[in-house]
């Protein structure tokens, strides 16, 4: 895969993500507070990202090239570290360390930044040239 098809996609899917949850802020918080209440829910979260950060990691794990390339892959690294972590981690650890991030709190704060890192990779996409 290249890094201007995983940019593209890992932007598009960020970007169209955290709008969703902008727009639906209570509704976004419900549903993040119960997938932390429900060990079934978690792991099932922990399957696909850890599927996901596997795709990207076995197909991009290239560490030069300039900065979108490198987003990419840490992006993948990153997805596939919090897959395991969500399927190894015991269910009180997991709830323990999201109520200590105080989502509902900083809920702009991790939005801006996700939107951030979204508009990087889709800027980086559309402009690659390889």
């Amino acid at each position: 895969m290249t890094t201007k098809f995983l940019a593209k996609l890992m932007g598009l899917w960020l970007l169209l993500t955290v709008g969703s949850m902008i727009a639906t802020r209570d509704s976004t918080i419900a549903t993040m507070n119960a997938l932390f209440g429900d060990p079934a829910l978690t792991w099932i979260a922990g399957v696909f990202t850890l599927l996901f950060g596997l795709v990207v990691v076995l197909c991009h794990n290239r560490w030069s090239g300039g900065a979108g390339t490198v987003v990419v892959t840490l992006y993948g690294w990153i997805a596939t570290l919090k897959g395991l972590l969500f399927l190894c981690l015991p269910a009180s650890v997991q709830t323990q360390l999201w109520s200590q991030m105080h989502f509902a709190q900083y809920f702009y704060a991790y939005l801006v930044f996700a939107l951030a890192i979204g508009g990087y990779l889709l800027y980086a996409g559309f402009t690659a040239t390889d």
